[in-house]
């Protein structure tokens, strides 16, 4: 029987004394000691690893203060790669003070509750070392703000510098300088701004780093996680010590994320080898450094779902996870150059950006170099080359995967219809009404003009948006044929009463422009053809019109066909 996959599941001791299915990654420990940064700030999209990586450092170099529980997190590591790597690095083990600070619980709606909760953090991690700190070493006065600090009564002043305390405590105890790891750093800073606290939480986390990080004598190293490296706020400021590995460095490159060869391994272990070529189109395509790499977060995901049913369909799991915000704010402020831009994209072709490595948030709600290298490094596309020209580094861009292009289809269709409702198509209707195809034809263009196209998709675009316009109306009611795969035509519109109109409408899809004119008469033919107007005339409806319709990218063509009374 298959080992249980770890969804969810970021505690490393869980995943290994539960006997989850793990791909291993201690060769990160390897190359961490190897590089010997001082500060290390890794940036990653989310759900790519760097909890569980950070949970991992945690267990590997943490002296507990009791024989027994080094012992056993030694015992976690067996059989993995660090325990062949040799002395050097396997003497690290149990070794290190550590103090582990996850900033996940900041999200909050105001400062008061973001700052309550790192503060709570905090304290969790005074009151995980208090049990066996040789508090014999500790001043009366280090020993009254440990206990302030521990039970959370600590003024603002004494939580900023809370990290360094603990460290010399800690270092005080022991004689072994402190490992310190963050992990996303970026999450309150993310939440404030949207919730418009940035300024205060930026001056909190700032003054929390500089002591724990710049000043502090009893530091071994650091590891910091997050999406960005944010600038600007000067969160680091001072930190000339500071490593940044970000998705376009060569080191590191294959520790976050699952590299093919894992991928194929985890297939063979589930007995689904037959779906590498899915898993391949859905979930990969990320570059980092020059490594390609999976999203590990959806390959679990599909693997739990192909795991029950050999025959289970890929899905944009990473969609639930991540902070889409972007992909909306993007959409909804896109001015045509920018609608342009993401619609060569869709189609599977690449665009060149300049790298700009410190991002803002601001560059949310912008156009332009800055937009594109915030979805560059937060996993919405990906490296497809790069090139040095006039002193920068320039990057062919493109949508890493089908599961990435879901999302984009998705939140544009989701705007689409938001964007419609807006719009009164009463004009439609009534060119409908009178047969006016020229008429029909512009309306539809102007719509076209204004949208987000997706054309390797393009039947299943065009139907849904001329779907969505049509749906508008109080006066009739549109049934969309395509899902059902039944003989019928594309869409039916009609009256609620038998004795008002109905509409037969078929849609065609242009090889290029020149063919627009025929594709949409032999639209039009094949209602006639197929007797696509039977179904109506027995429901009762004697007033039926028909409509044939070809598009290609932003042209559409319109064709009226007769009227058909009940006295055919």
């Amino acid at each position: 029987m298959s080992r249980a996959l770890p969804i969810g599941v970021e505690n490393f001791e869980d995943l290994i004394t539960n006997d989850y299915y793990y791909v291993d990654k201690t060769g990160f420990i390897k190359e961490l000691l190897d590089m010997k940064g001082k500060v290390n700030l890794f940036t990653r999209p989310r759900r790519f690893g760097k909890t569980l990586n950070l949970s991992m450092l945690r267990y590997f170099f943490e002296d507990t203060g009791c024989e027994d529980d080094n012992n056993h997190n030694r015992e976690l590591f067996s059989g993995l790669k660090i325990m062949r790597a040799g002395e050097k690095y396997t003497s690290q083990m149990g070794r290190y003070p550590v103090i582990n600070l996850t900033l996940k619980s900041a999200k909050q709606g105001n400062f008061e509750s973001a700052y309550y909760k790192i503060r709570e953090e905090i304290a969790d991690e005074f009151k995980r070392h208090e049990a066996y700190l040789d508090k014999r070493r500790l001043s009366e006065q280090d020993r009254q703000l440990y206990r302030l600090l521990s039970d959370k009564r600590g003024t603002y002043d004494d939580y900023t510098g809370a990290l360094k305390f603990l460290s010399q405590c800690l270092f005080r105890s022991t004689g072994e300088k402190v490992i310190i790891l963050i992990d996303e750093y970026d999450v309150p800073l993310e939440n404030a701004y949207f919730s418009h606290f940035y300024a205060k939480m930026v001056d909190f986390i700032r003054s929390l780093f500089e002591s724990a990080l710049k000043t502090n004598d009893c530091l071994q190293f650091a590891v910091i996680t997050g999406c960005l490296r944010i600038s600007k706020e000067s969160i680091f400021t001072g930190l000339n010590h500071l490593n940044i590995i970000s998705v376009l460095d060569k080191r590191y490159s294959e520790h976050f994320g699952f590299t093919e060869d894992e991928v194929k391994k985890s297939l063979y272990e589930y007995q689904r080898t037959e779906c590498f070529t899915t898993m391949k189109e859905w979930y990969n395509g990320y570059i980092f450094g020059d490594t390609e790499v999976y999203n590990p977060w959806s390959v679990i995901k599909f693997l739990y779902d192909l795991d029950a049913d050999a025959k289970a369909f890929p899905r944009p799991y990473w969609v639930n996870t991540s902070s889409n915000e972007i992909i909306k704010n993007m959409v909804a402020r896109a001015d045509r150059e920018t609608k342009g831009q993401i619609e060569t994209l869709l189609d599977g072709s690449t665009m060149d950006i300049q790298v700009h490595e410190e991002i803002t948030y601001e560059d949310m709600n912008t156009q332009g170099e800055g937009l594109w290298n915030f979805l560059y490094f937060t996993g919405y596309l990906t490296k497809e080359s790069e090139y040095f020209k006039e002193s920068s580094i320039f990057l062919k861009v493109r949508i890493p995967n089908v599961e990435v292009k879901t999302i984009y289809q998705n939140t544009i269709l989701n705007w689409f219809r938001t964007s419609i409702r807006k719009r009164d198509f009463n004009d439609l209707y009534q060119a409908m009404e009178e047969g006016n195809a020229v008429k029909v034809g512009e309306i539809i263009g102007e719509q076209l003009l204004t949208t987000i196209s997706f054309y390797d998709s393009a039947e299943n675009f065009y139907h849904g948006f001329l779907a969505g316009i049509l749906s508008q109306s109080e006066k009739y009611l549109v049934k969309s044929n395509r899902e059902s795969g039944n003989g019928r035509s594309d869409i039916t519109v009609k009256s609620p009463s038998l004795r008002g109109r109905a509409f037969i409408i078929e849609i065609k899809v242009s090889e290029n422009i020149g063919e627009l004119e025929y594709a949409a008469d032999k639209a039009l033919q094949q209602i006639y053809d197929k007797g696509y107007i039977e179904e109506l005339r027995t429901e009762g409806y004697r007033r039926i019109d028909c409509y044939g319709i070809s598009f290609y990218r932003k042209d559409c063509e319109v064709r009226f066909g007769p009227t058909i009374t009940d006295v055919l």
